[in-house]
């Protein structure tokens, strides 16, 4: 009952190509897997309208933060030019008509000082004085336009909140560019700011319905206050005796002097 040889090798044979046979169908079907790409999922896409949204807004973002910095460099820019010509400054002087000439004069002199905040435009030719409470109680605190351009000076006394108007003394306000050449050599050092006092009185006459008509600087300094004119009396040097109930007194400097201001009622 024994097989024949040849029948048995043949069996052994075929069996074995039978083993064979499913690693190639697991190979071929393992690599039919990996070329298979993965699919997202449907809310991993973005719309493109969603992203168009999302640049519109980064491009708005953007122009508005450049936006940001050039009008803020613009700001300080104009912050420092404006600082640049500001000056607060002190003025010595004595009342008597005497000049000092040096640090110390005669303890015998009546020695006073005077500071005030400045700003000059020399382009627009306006000098803005600001005289801060005094030391003294016989002075009012004010602030000063002179308008080059429009030959007009206007006194604000803040005790009072009254505008008044004359026309410029050139005689006695520097102008613009020498005056700021007299601040910076006094900042830095090369000018001894000790001098004399000028005295000047004026009258106030009519009411200044209209401030527009005075220019933009007077307009700013006197718009809803009471504003009026002065007329000049008279100009001396040293100490004016005056009825203190009837003036009021300002004292200030846009030279190498001092001036006394004397405001009074007719």
């Amino acid at each position: 009952d024994a097989l024949p040889i040849s029948d048995m090798v043949k069996v052994a044979f075929n069996s074995a190509l039978a083993q064979k046979e499913p690693l190639k169908e697991e190979e071929n079907s393992s690599s039919e897997v990996l070329i298979i790409p993965d699919r997202k999922e449907a809310y991993d896409v973005v719309p493109v309208g969603q992203r168009r949204a999302w640049c519109w807004c980064m491009c708005f973002g953007l122009a508005f933060m450049l936006g940001g910095v050039i009008l803020g460099g613009a700001y300080l820019y104009r912050y420092f030019e404006m600082q640049r010509n500001r000056y607060f400054c002190g003025l010595n002087f004595i009342e008597d008509d005497i000049t000092l000439t040096k640090p110390y004069a005669g303890s015998s002199a009546r020695y006073r000082s005077i500071e005030e905040n400045i700003e000059i435009l020399e382009e627009e030719e306006v000098e803005m004085i600001s005289v801060p409470v005094p030391e003294f109680a016989s002075s009012d605190p004010a602030d000063i336009v002179h308008d080059f351009q429009r030959k007009l000076t206007a006194y604000l006394d803040l005790s009072l909140n009254k505008c008044y108007v004359i026309p410029l003394n050139t005689s006695i306000v520097m102008p613009p560019k020498n005056f700021l050449e007299l601040l910076i050599n006094i900042k830095a050092g090369t000018y001894l700011p000790q001098s004399y006092l000028i005295h000047e009185q004026m009258v106030v006459t009519d009411r200044i319905e209209n401030v527009n008509q005075l220019g933009t600087f007077i307009y700013r300094l006197c718009r809803n206050k009471d504003t009026y004119k002065l007329q000049r009396r008279e100009t001396v040097r040293g100490i004016q005796k005056r009825d203190v109930g009837n003036c009021r007194s300002i004292l200030h400097f846009e030279n190498t002097f001092a001036v006394e201001t004397q405001i009074c009622d007719q």
